[in-house]
């Protein structure tokens, strides 16, 4: 196993920080192009080439799938599965947001099995994660719920008419977009600096051994941080959704017609 691109110095040293490896100027402002860009828009073009193999898979999909279909449709039912247990019916025009962040997390995060610095190691990339969560929380609170329930959603335990919760719910929701990324930036971050102090420290013996180490930190533990991500952004939204009585009524309906047919 190679050490990680990008994670050592001129001097052989250990060096998991950011770079700027070219600027330009727009609108007076001086942009530089960093590490980070570069392994993101490599895991952006690993993500495209394997949108496209996959739907060439289920496009010319067989009767009989192969392994690499059955692969691809456990991973469907899976990321459904997901979307369904937590928003019900309403979830369904969420999957593919929800697909899309799963894969670009995953990819990102065991990007340092092919020696890169995972993008998910810069808070830059984490936070617009967060952001476009919370983002989408608020507009489909609004959108499925009245002001009045907000107000009393807001104001829970206590009655509507005594908001002294008000100000603490309101810095919970706030703080939502901020733990959503800074939980996963410190995971993937943390894993990152591990394995560039074991390359930089341990160079002379780190030879077969920190196989094991990137299974862990990059596959297993980037897996999981995925997960997590994933499971909070639909919890939080289906959150937000809500439930009123027609929708749990269908998903009562729908749970007894499943039991009776298994």
């Amino acid at each position: 196993m190679m050490p990680h691109m990008l994670l050592a110095n001129a001097n052989g040293g250990v060096d998991f920080m950011i770079h700027g490896i070219f600027s330009y100027e727009i609108f007076g402002q001086e942009v530089w192009i960093t590490t980070s860009h570069v392994c993101l828009l490599i895991v952006v073009i690993c993500m495209l080439i394997f949108f496209f193999a996959a739907g060439q898979v289920f496009k010319h999909a067989k009767a009989v799938p192969g392994y690499l279909q059955c692969a691809l449709e456990f991973a469907v039912e899976f990321l459904d599965g997901i979307v369904n247990g937590a928003m019900g019916e309403k979830g369904k025009g969420f999957r593919n947001y929800v697909g899309t962040l799963f894969l670009f997390i995953l990819f990102s995060n065991i990007s340092g099995l092919l020696g890169l610095r995972p993008p998910t190691a810069d808070y830059g990339v984490t936070l617009p994660l967060g952001l476009i969560t919370f983002s989408l929380i608020r507009i489909n609170e609004v959108r499925y719920n009245n002001l009045w329930s907000i107000w009393k959603d807001k104001c829970s335990p206590l009655p509507p008419w005594l908001p002294i919760w008000l100000p603490i719910n309101v810095i919970g929701d706030c703080a939502v977009p901020v733990s959503l990324s800074l939980r996963l930036f410190a995971n993937v971050l943390s894993g990152t600096v591990m394995m560039a102090l074991v390359y930089g420290l341990l160079a002379k013996i780190a030879i077969g051994w920190p196989a094991a180490l990137h299974v862990y930190f990059d596959l297993f533990s980037g897996a999981i941080q995925t997960y997590v991500f994933c499971m909070l952004t639909v919890t939080y939204i289906g959150s937000a959704i809500g439930d009123n009585e027609e929708t749990v009524l269908k998903r009562m309906i729908r749970r007894s017609k499943e039991k009776k047919a298994a």
